[in-house]
């Protein structure tokens, strides 16, 4: 379905080039949500609905000017396009016209959709709640249920048209369990470019008991020590870090103004030797895939740091323009109210040699931080203040007593310098990332890495 008439797209787009506009692009989205929230064991909020709109950017030279609206009339778009020209002032130039040229690009393979009704969903996160409130000590569950579908088209006076559709869905699992005055939370988020096959295909029993055991085990945990100590972090949420402490730092919308730290250092190592780390959009089904970028680019592979050596930075077109840094299709945005800005895709340390347990036996006196949470991040510096939700002691080379509270604080610059050791059990998991362009969906992820120090903050 065609969002918006081509002839139209060409009038705007002629119209922005005969104001002076040195590249004019339009942004075409309908999106279909769809969600549930699951709490008080009963569905306590539905959402659906549609959202459309276009925006239109006009560049001259490094400065970017945009707006945007629900209108798909001409003479609304060409007004729209007319403001925007007319704040830089340049004299009007004779009607430009371009031609485009229709580029179909392979979609990223997805998780299978079918339609299911409302009720049989509903019964569906029902099963998952008795499930987990099967422990009495749970006191509160809630289930987040979201689907959308969202459709783009891209032209550009470059002559690109191109579009692409994207079904996202995910289930966000959270658990209250109290005992007397000991309370605990402990929460799970797999999310997919798919459809309901990827709700049936979730091992929920697992998934289950993976919550359960978390929740039990910190309920009665000791508070954690504090001091600088060596840390094993585990897979999966565990590139939460990287993902915040430093990949955000090689986005061109960061480099470019010479706030990250690392603005000047291409080609030149930046973290150990141990450490590779890509943002890769191509992965089939991930969370954080695109075939193509929300500027129209095919997405890619992009190799960041290689043995410790920074080889690229995430870039988008404005961040070619102002930087010099080609393009990685990693232009992105939440949706047409927003100008896309380079931001991360599926981003993860890649796989080391080693398996878990030689991390583990490394450490003398140390902490195994088996699942991360949340935290803060000043992206300026890297400076970072992380949650762990599940963390055990390690004592002569073994995992031994449980602890909470623990909490990892450092910088990016200064932890990627002391990941030594990497091991072999990559895993990605979903979330979601806020930044000038808004939030969208991206994926963390890493094996299981050892950081030979970091300052630790605990209780105890």
């Amino acid at each position: 379905m065609q969002l918006l008439q081509s002839h139209i797209a060409q009038d705007i787009i002629g119209h922005g080039l005969s104001m002076g506009a040195d590249f004019v692009e339009i942004y075409i989205e309908k999106t279909q949500n769809e969600g549930f929230v699951f709490k008080n064991s009963r569905a306590e909020d539905t959402q659906s609905g549609i959202i459309f709109g276009i925006g239109i950017r006009l560049i001259y030279g490094e400065q970017a000017l945009y707006g945007y609206t629900n209108s798909t009339d001409r003479d609304e778009l060409l007004r729209i396009t007319t403001l925007l020209g007319s704040r830089i002032g340049k004299e009007t130039k004779t009607l430009a016209s371009v031609n485009f040229e229709k580029l179909i690009y392979p979609k990223v393979p997805t998780i299978t959709d079918r339609e299911v009704d409302a009720k049989y969903k509903l019964s569906f996160l029902k099963k998952i709640d008795e499930r987990l409130r099967a422990d009495q000590k749970v006191s509160q569950v809630m289930l987040n249920y979201s689907k959308k579908k969202q459709l783009i088209e891209v032209y550009n006076s470059e002559g690109l048209s191109a579009t692409e559709e994207r079904p996202y869905i995910r289930l966000f699992h959270q658990i209250v369990m109290k005992d007397g005055n000991l309370q605990t939370e402990a929460s799970f988020g797999p999310g997919a470019i798919g459809g309901w096959e990827f709700m049936e295909n979730l091992k929920i029993n697992e998934n289950c008991e993976m919550l359960l055991k978390q929740a039990n085990t910190t309920l009665y945990a000791p508070p954690c020590p504090a001091g600088k100590m060596p840390v094993i972090i585990d897979n999966g949420f565990g590139g939460v870090i990287f993902h915040e402490a430093c990949g955000h730092l090689l986005e061109t919308t960061s480099v470019e103004k010479k706030a990250s730290v690392f603005w000047d250092k291409l080609g030149e190592k930046i973290a150990h030797s141990a450490l590779s780390a890509v943002d890769d959009g191509t992965i089939s089904g991930s969370w954080g895939s695109l075939s193509i970028d929300d500027e129209g680019m095919p997405t890619q592979k992009t190799n960041l740091i290689e043995n410790g050596v920074l080889k690229r930075f995430i870039s988008d077109r404005m961040g070619e323009i102002k930087t010099g840094h080609k393009r990685t299709g990693s232009a992105r945005r939440q949706s047409y109210k927003f100008a896309p800005a380079s931001r991360m895709r599926n981003t993860y340390i890649e796989k080391g040699p080693h398996e878990l347990a030689e991390l583990i036996a490394s450490v003398a006196n140390g902490l195994y931080a088996k699942k991360m949470g949340g935290g803060s991040v000043n992206p300026a510096t890297g400076e970072f203040n992380f949650s762990v939700q599940e963390a055990y002691l390690i004592k002569d080379g073994k995992i031994t007593t449980p602890v909470k509270g623990a909490t990892l604080i450092g910088t990016g610059p200064d932890v990627m310098t002391k990941i030594s050791m990497v091991g072999k059990n990559l895993e990605l998991m979903a979330g979601m990332c806020g930044s000038v362009s808004g939030s969208i969906p991206t994926t963390v992820g890493q094996p299981c890495i050892k950081v030979d120090e970091i300052l630790v903050g605990g209780e105890a």
